[in-house]
Formats: C-alpha cells, structure tokens, sequence
C-alpha cells in the first residue's frame, strides 16, 4: 500500500474512490464522520458500500427513477459484487462506473455479502410501492423490515470490513443498530417525507395515538402525535441499545468508528426531542462542534468495553 491506497491504481481507479468519498461526505455528514475513525483502507471500502447503497437510494427519492432504474442499479451492483467488469454497461450511466468500479475492488478485498445487497434491494422496492400506493404502512411490523432492509442490512456490509468476532450473534446486533438508525432518521424527516407523498408512521400506531394523516398535511405538532413521537424514539433508542452489545465484538478501530457514528445518529434523537418533537418546520440534527463532543464519550465507550475473549 502507499498513502492508504492499492498499489497498481490506475488514476482512474483511485478517482473511483474519491467520487464515493465526496459522495458519502455531501450525502451523509453522520455517517462520514463515524467511517473517518476507520484504517485508511477500510475506510474506503466503507465509502464504496456507502456510495452503491446511496445511488440505489437516490433512484427510488429522486425525479427520473422507478423500477426499471432500480433494477439496472440492482444488476450492476451484484454484478461488481462478483467481480464482472460487464456489470457496468447494465444502467448504461456514466455516473454509475466510479461507484462499480470501487465496490468492485471493496468486494475483491472484503467477504461482502450478496444477499445483503439483495435485502436493500427489496427495501427500495417497498419505496417504490409506496409511491404508487400512497399508504403507509399498516403495523409496526413493517415498518421494521423497512428499516431492517434499507438500514439494518448496512451492518452486514460494514461488519466483515471493520472484522468481528462472535458469528450470527454480532451481526444480529449490527443489525440492531442499522435499524436504529433507519427509524432515526424516518422520525427526523416526517415532513420531508410527506412533501414526496411518503408516510413511514404505521397505520396502527397513528389510529392508537390518535394521529391523521390530516394532521401531518397540515403539520400540527399536537399532544397526540408528541405522544406518538415519544414512543417511536423510545423504539430507536431501545435498538441502538441492543445494537452497542455487538461493539465490543468489531476489531480495531472500527469498534471507534462505528461507535462514534451511533452516538451521533442517536444525537438526533436529542434534537428531535429539544425542538419538541417538532419534525415539520425545524430538522432536528447534530452540528460538526457537537459531533467532535461526543468523542471523549465514544473513545471512553471503547476502552470501558474490552474485546471478549
């Protein structure tokens, strides 16, 4: 290696890195934070998990996607997964080469897992059904393989990156902490969503806290749906509890890194609750100052939890 990169790169390849870099910092400065605590190389192929899983994301939230998009996005990606260069010609998008051509090197040097990949593939589907349905979903139930399959799967792919001990078990608790914060951030962007016609809150939980959907189209902050607000951050914080057990189970500086993404993402949590649940006219979020307040806490996290033996 040299200054953190393969040796053989062609300018290309390395520009390959960059553009995933760039695209993980503009995209999500939570996530970019927490990734820069991993080793150089690891860190990349974080950047380069991060950068496929955004692109599948943009295709379903941004104008010009749809299935047929989504599925040209799902070729490709499974295709670099394996190694197969002709992958790239499946979307027939330039903009899509830099982000294949580095998950294709993060797979030849990482165990990352198919059917991971797969799971996000079908969350992005209920996206997509959504929009062409316009209800939300009817029970918790599915609102938590929504978050499992868009989110929680990420913990998957991180999971042989950083290294771990401890089998299913460890990846069970990745998972908890994907989900966590998948639900943070459906909690943090209700208005966003509503403003694409997307609305996460289940069905059942809305009639039991006595919450319309009237009530989010005109963006009413009441007692009913701060009640409601309360229990689904509550939910959020439960998993990211459940998901800490897994971190003393990461090896090397991993363990900091993912740690320090956590306390970050559930940092919102806190803002959401300071603006009074108020998730239409105020997004809640965690300035950089308040991000690099949080290391102490996260590298003390760290050395409190040993390594299992």
């Amino acid at each position: 290696m040299r200054d953190g990169h393969p040796r053989g790169w062609t300018p290309e390849q390395l520009g390959a890195l960059q553009h995933c870099r760039e695209l993980t910092r503009h995209h999500s400065k939570t996530f970019y934070f927490g990734s820069r605590f991993f080793p150089a190389v690891q860190r990349e192929a974080v950047w380069a998990v991060y950068a496929a899983c955004r692109q599948g994301d943009d295709i379903v939230d941004e104008p010009g996607g749809g299935e047929t998009a989504l599925e040209a996005w799902w070729l490709s990606t499974s295709a670099a997964l394996r190694g197969d260069q002709a992958g790239d010609l499946a979307r027939g998008d330039d903009a899509a080469q830099p982000v294949t051509t580095a998950l294709r090197w993060a797979a030849s040097c990482y165990p990352l897992p198919e059917e991971a990949f797969h799971e996000l593939y079908l969350g992005l589907q209920m996206d997509l059904r959504m929009d062409a349905g316009g209800t939300p979903y009817r029970t918790f139930g599915e609102l938590e393989l929504y978050c499992r399959r868009v989110a929680g799967v990420i913990g998957f792919m991180i999971a042989p990156i950083s290294g771990y001990s401890g089998g299913e078990q460890t990846l069970d608790y990745a998972l908890k902490l994907g989900q966590a914060m998948q639900l943070t951030n459906i909690l943090r962007d209700v208005g966003e969503d509503l403003e694409r016609g997307r609305i996460y809150l289940p069905d059942n939980l809305m009639a039991q806290y006595g919450v319309s959907r009237a009530t989010l189209e005109a963006g009413q902050v009441t007692p009913p749906y701060r009640a409601l607000m309360r229990f689904l951050t509550q939910q959020a914080r439960d998993w990211y509890r459940e998901g800490r057990a897994g971190l003393p189970y990461l090896h090397g500086s991993g363990r900091l890194a993912v740690t320090a993404a956590a306390r970050a993402y559930e940092g919102i949590l806190d803002a959401l609750e300071a603006n009074d649940y108020d998730n239409f006219s105020r997004r809640a979020h965690v300035s950089g100052p308040r991000k690099l307040l949080m290391l102490p806490g996260a590298w003390w996290e760290v050395r409190s939890s040993p390594s299992p033996v």
